[in-house]
């Protein structure tokens, strides 16, 4: 008997919607015009998601421009596959290709670390020393997972005693799944949570303490496990509606949920990690956590003059843009896309997405001596898995507004198998698309 799901929708019909346009991969690229001449110089700082998506894009809409991509990370990682491989769906390889094999024909790369960003020069410094100006900069640089910041925690101790760190990379998210796996077969308690920071992916822990929970239920050592999650502030998620439909499913699924606790410090012999509360410090012990650390602009940039100079955000280095614009509001010659970007919502590959046409736009109208209308609203995505097999694919903007991609197909808050099937198998395909371009 068919699962109700696919008899709203089948599997070859619900991938064929989505790569013709819909959630992640949006409404698909225009048809382009004619390409517009042009001797500008246009460095992008970063090969990611963001950087490569940027690249392709102006290469297709500018003629004789000079693009520059400066990174020295060899290694292109899909970064929304790291859940999958640290639940044991996906082995470590899923998330990896080669950053060359994305960039377009007739871009500069670069293979260094950007080391100085002078925008009152117009021009960056790699870390070889070598100097580069620019007409335009476009900021795509990611951010910087600050392991420092946990006191005690050491990379190599991930997938050992009880250690997970899912966001660290796809061979850390493996090592997660090894100690995940002997933790739901022995019993304990786990622990998780998420830094005070902003992130990339805020759903992501809340994803993992499902699966977790979801893996002792099929394992039957549910009756042998706690779970803990430690929230950093007074709320589960930032989205209200959302926030009250996870603390449901924890109380439900008897996660015992703490509030205002932000991680400080692991213990890896005494298996001890420690919260700031507002009462002050506090030890709880465990048998396997997932270390998320404090996330931050990388060096470059929180270094540089273009982070924003006060606000809630004023120690972690974003990028001072118009939140609709993704233009530099002191700069209007840089633009930030990804991560870097200092705005209010925004750290997922769904929204570089639709960041990047904006920036994209308003970058060639300075070009042509134009004005550009285009604006971003804050969307971003979340699939929020629940369990294997099953996913609530959670959409928002600013405003925190569910926007829905599907509407009268897949309802935003329930679990459904459709849901998990955009994280599974359709996302990966939308977000190659997207860096080749055509999304």
């Amino acid at each position: 008997m068919d699962h109700p799901d696919r008899i709203a929708l089948s599997r070859r019909g619900f991938l064929g919607m989505a790569a013709g346009g819909m959630a992640l991969a949006g409404t698909g690229a225009p048809a382009r015009a004619q390409k517009i001449p042009t001797s500008a110089r246009i460095v992008i700082l970063g090969a990611g998601a963001a950087g490569t998506t940027m690249a392709r894009r102006l290469v297709e809409r500018l003629d004789g421009a000079t693009i520059t991509i400066v990174d020295a990370r060899k290694r292109h990682l899909y970064q929304p596959g790291f859940t999958l491989i640290a639940a044991g769906l996906k082995p470590a390889n899923y998330a990896v290709s080669s950053t060359a094999e994305w960039l377009p024909k007739g871009v500069e790369w670069i293979e260094e670390a950007a080391a100085e960003i002078d925008p009152e020069a117009n021009r960056i410094v790699t870390a070889g020393g070598k100097t580069v100006a620019y007409d335009f900069l476009i900021l795509a640089t990611g951010l910087k997972l600050d392991w420092d910041a946990v006191e005690g925690f050491d990379m190599n101790l991930v997938g050992t005693n009880g250690i997970g760190a899912v966001y660290a990379g796809p061979e850390q998210a493996a090592a997660t799944w090894g100690a995940m796996n002997r933790f739901t077969d022995e019993g304990g308690k786990a622990v998780f949570f998420r830094p005070a920071t902003e992130m990339k992916c805020a759903g992501a822990p809340l994803k993992y303490t499902f699966l977790t929970d979801d893996y002792a239920r099929r394992k039957g050592s549910r009756g042998r496990v706690e779970v803990h999650y430690h929230a950093h502030a007074g709320a589960l998620f930032s989205v209200p509606i959302v926030n009250e439909k996870v603390r449901m499913l924890f109380d439900d699924r008897g996660v015992k949920t703490q509030y205002n606790h932000v991680i400080k410090a692991i213990d890896p012999g005494k298996k001890i990690l420690t919260f700031a509360t507002p009462e002050g410090d506090i030890e709880t012990d465990y048998d396997f956590t997932n270390v998320i650390p404090p996330m931050v602009a990388p060096d470059v940039l929180r270094n540089s003059p273009l982070p924003w100079q006060g606000g809630p955000w004023i120690n972690e280095g974003w990028a001072e843009v118009n939140q609709e614009t993704m233009r530099h509001v002191r700069y209007p010659n840089v633009f930030a896309v990804g991560d870097c970007a200092g705005v209010p919502k925004g750290k997922t590959a769904a929204s570089v997405k639709w960041q990047v046409p904006v920036a994209e736009d308003h970058l060639i109208a300075d070009i042509e001596d134009r004005l550009s209308p285009a604006t971003y609203n804050g969307y971003t995505s979340c699939p929020m898995i629940t369990r294997v097999g099953r996913a609530m694919l959670i959409e928002f903007d600013y405003k925190n507004n569910l926007v829905e991609s599907f509407p009268g197909v897949i309802a935003p808050l329930e679990e459904l198998w459709i849901s998990w099937l955009m994280k599974e198998v359709a996302l990966k395909a939308t977000y190659n698309a997207m860096l080749r371009g055509k999304a």
